[in-house]
């Protein structure tokens, strides 16, 4: 995939294809395009796997887009502000991301449902059971809310972070929950009663702007309802 991310605070990313080259994406996600594209919507995979995407935050259905004759364009944007991360897969190599941040990838992409196994992770992890996996060989573009900070965990190191602030990880990452300790901490710290435990080897992405605390904020700014 040839493609180009430009702005700042609410990026875009131009994808530049040649005649015969494709990509797929959820519905909705084209922003404006140029040039002899044709467009392909289906449940891909089929209807079991759509409504699996559904549970993950995308679309049940999924747009193809492909170059005829001569070169096209396509540009998509993210649902709110923050960043649009590329990431090139190998045949095999996965990632995990949060549910609703798969944006745009090259057709040889699968994009699944990747479930929890274990209760703690799903209940008190902010995404839940249900998240998306990622697994190439090729390029797929996720949007992440927020500034983006990668941090890469040698065997055995831990990381603990806020559940909210995670926006993907390698497969090898072992993700659980640990429970905050001393009432005080509990109470008083604003934190919550869980954080995630990332345990290495293997790659995790934190976004500075977890949706939860976006929506909390902005409902005091909301009229409210009454009656």
């Amino acid at each position: 995939m040839n493609f180009e991310i430009l702005g700042d605070v609410m990026q875009t990313v131009d994808v530049k294809l040649r005649a015969g080259e494709s990509v797929f994406t959820e519905s909705g996600g084209m922003a404006w395009m140029t040039g002899d594209v044709e467009m392909s919507t289906n449940a891909r995979g089929g209807l079991m796997a759509g409504l699996g995407r559904a549970l993950a935050g995308e679309s049940l259905f999924m747009t193809s887009y492909i170059c005829r004759q001569g070169d096209a364009q396509i540009t998509f944007t993210p649902e709110v502000p923050g960043k649009i991360v590329p990431f090139e897969l190998k045949a095999g190599e996965s990632l995990i991301c949060q549910r609703d941040s798969f944006m745009v990838a090259d057709e040889t992409v699968e994009l699944k449902v990747h479930l929890q196994k274990r209760l703690g992770a799903g209940f008190f992890g902010g995404e839940g059971f249900i998240l998306q996996r990622l697994t190439g060989p090729g390029t797929a573009l996720v949007e992440i809310p927020g500034e983006v900070r990668e941090v890469d965990l040698a065997e055995g190191e831990v990381l603990r972070v806020d559940p909210g602030h995670i926006a993907a990880f390698q497969p090898s990452v072992d993700y659980d929950i640990q429970r905050m300790r001393g009432v005080r901490n509990i109470l008083f710290s604003g934190e919550g009663l869980f954080l995630a435990t990332m345990k290495g080897p293997g790659k995790v992405w934190l976004q500075s702007l977890p949706l939860s605390n976006l929506a909390a904020k902005l409902s005091r700014y909301m009229p409210q309802r009454r009656g």
